[in-house]
């Protein structure tokens, strides 16, 4: 069964930083796509960055390209999510999603792309 669990989020101030956790179980190969979404009140969900759990790459959405950085770390099948210079539109229920895929993470900004879900984790950013 797989399972998703996020960590690390919270509150800070516009310029500041915080680093997401998501550790994943229950993956029994190496190719599959982790990324991370975002959701606030009124908006939809939206993706903010993945990466491929094989080859390591990495994608990003502009709006985070330069300041949010994801990253691997596969012996504890571990991902992260370091947020700099976050901004008060950041604010937003943070989500680790994972699919299983080939060689690329593909389309990987459609939400419903994805099969399992963490339960996500608020990061608030004050101006």
């Amino acid at each position: 069964q797989v399972q998703l669990v996020e960590s690390g989020g919270g509150s800070v101030q516009a310029g500041g930083s915080l680093r997401l956790s998501c550790e994943a179980s229950g993956y029994t190969d190496i190719n599959y796509c982790m990324a991370w979404f975002r959701q606030a009140p009124g908006k939809e969900r939206e993706g903010v960055a993945a990466i491929h759990s094989g080859a390591g790459t990495t994608y990003y959405a502009s709006s985070v390209k330069g300041r949010f950085t994801i990253s691997r770390d596969n012996t504890n099948n571990s991902r992260y999510l370091q947020m700099n210079s976050l901004k008060p539109e950041d604010t937003a229920m943070y989500y680790c999603a994972a699919r299983r895929v080939g060689a690329g993470c593909g389309i990987w900004y459609q939400s419903d792309r994805y099969n399992d879900w963490g339960q996500g984790t608020q990061v608030t950013v004050s101006s």
